[in-house]
């Protein structure tokens, strides 16, 4: 396994698939291509080569990561291993929890109904609607 600082230079797709933060190689390349992942602020080419000591900005869905590279791959191994290809900043961490949580508490203020509206409440929805069309 090809891991530690004697690596000179690995493709920004491969780190990214060797770090773990997507599951293919042609996924961290969409990601990359689509402008998802940022090397010192700026967008960056899938071949782009990355080094010890860059700053990347990836976004996944909700997520957004900012972190620092500390050794490089190009093989995936496993997660502990992966995990030490980098170090996240504190207020990254911090902000991805917030944005869990808010996701979360989202999710939780809406129930759904437990069964189908009987006559009385059809006629209620009918009513709202209507109020919403004036």
């Amino acid at each position: 396994m090809n891991v530690g600082m004697d690596m000179e230079l690995v493709r920004l797709d491969v780190w990214l698939w060797a770090a773990r933060f997507f599951r293919t190689r042609a996924l961290a390349r969409q990601a990359v291509e689509t402008g998802k992942v940022e090397v010192g602020g700026q967008r960056a080419k899938p071949s782009r080569s990355v080094r010890a000591g860059d700053a990347l900005r990836i976004t996944r869905g909700i997520e957004v990561f900012e972190l620092t590279v500390v050794a490089l791959s190009d093989v995936r191994g496993p997660a502990p291993v992966a995990q030490a290809l980098y170090s996240e900043a504190e207020a990254s961490k911090a902000a991805r929890a917030e944005a869990r949580q808010l996701a979360a508490a989202a999710r939780a203020g809406y129930a759904p109904p437990e069964s189908k509206p009987d006559k009385r409440a059809r006629r209620l929805i009918r009513a709202l609607g209507d109020i919403d069309a004036l």
